[in-house]
């Protein structure tokens, strides 16, 4: 889930524990966790809402002044189908495992292993080598628009982000409100291939 940085404080302080999503099914899952910009959440309910049943309340918890300023916000990326759902959630306290997997430095043997993983990822792939790729552009490109990157590589949007997850989940890329960027390790490894 996207978020603005606007709602990090009163995420935090739980005072933020709703959001509204126009979307044609459902993003999310409860009892999940995500990781956003604004930090770890939890999803506990996902569910489909009328616009005219949103009250003060829902707008207050969602972090907006009005039911008209959310329901503006949840309209300006909305498909005619999209149907409007209510998320709530809660912020985790504990540390995100990939954020501090992102920030370690590899050396020797880690080092080597991640290099050897990113070779096989290449080797293995049926759209040609992407992963070593891929970290370069980053590196070369921080904060540029999914779709600007993937069509630097002939790729279509959607497959492309599935590739630079999976990097991610090697704790090499973090994601930006647009784009990515890499985390210290992802630097420490493309830099250990250069």
């Amino acid at each position: 889930m996207l978020f603005a940085l606007r709602f990090a404080q009163p995420i935090a302080r739980r005072e933020v524990d709703l959001t509204f999503r126009r979307w044609r099914r459902a993003q999310v899952r409860p009892g999940r966790p995500y990781r956003t910009v604004v930090g770890r959440l939890e999803v506990d309910e996902v569910d489909v809402v009328e616009p005219g049943d949103l009250g003060p309340d829902d707008a207050r918890r969602a972090g907006f002044a009005s039911v008209e300023a959310l329901l503006a916000e949840a309209d300006r990326h909305a498909g005619p189908e999209a149907q409007l759902y209510r998320v709530r959630f809660h912020p985790l306290d504990e540390p995100d495992p990939r954020s501090e997997l992102a920030a370690s430095v590899p050396a020797g043997d880690d080092l080597d292993a991640v290099c050897r993983r990113l070779d096989d990822m290449d080797a293995r792939s049926g759209h040609g080598p992407w992963a070593w790729a891929t970290l370069a552009a980053i590196a070369e490109r921080p904060a540029v628009r999914a779709p600007d990157l993937a069509a630097s590589f002939g790729r279509e949007t959607a497959p492309f982000k599935t590739d630079v997850r999976r990097l991610k989940a090697l704790g090499l890329t973090h994601s930006l409100p647009v784009g990515y960027e890499l985390s210290p390790r992802g630097r420490a490894v493309l830099a250990a291939r250069s």
